[in-house]
């Protein structure tokens, strides 16, 4: 569930589909991973409430509310662990890209 979703009126432009198609998804992947070691707390390993708060400016998100961030954090989730690791956090990035699913480009990330 994205913010414009919540009826707060910030929008979150999909820059993945984009870069999917410019990169690869080799390329993709590895910028995924790049952005999870920006967000995470590196004493953690993971992205923390705390670390996601902090650095979510980095990605536009520097005017999401508490609630708005815990709620990706859930979602995110998989393990129930509070924290994103690097797979959760990838999956999750991916799910928030209706179009990435919709472009050529999603079948590389199909099983």
């Amino acid at each position: 569930m994205d913010a414009a979703d919540k009826g707060t009126g910030v929008q979150f432009e999909d820059f993945l589909p984009s870069m999917a198609r410019k990169l690869g998804v080799e390329g993709l992947i590895e910028e995924l991973c790049k952005g999870f070691e920006l967000l995470m707390d590196p004493g953690a390993g993971k992205i923390t409430f705390r670390s996601l708060k902090r650095n979510a400016a980095m990605l536009g998100l520097g005017e999401l509310r508490d609630d708005e961030l815990s709620e990706m954090m859930r979602e995110g989730d998989l393990d129930g662990d509070g924290a994103l690791d690097q797979m959760e956090f990838c999956v999750l990035m991916v799910r928030l890209s209706p179009e990435l699913m919709q472009d050529e480009s999603h079948r590389a990330f199909q099983c």
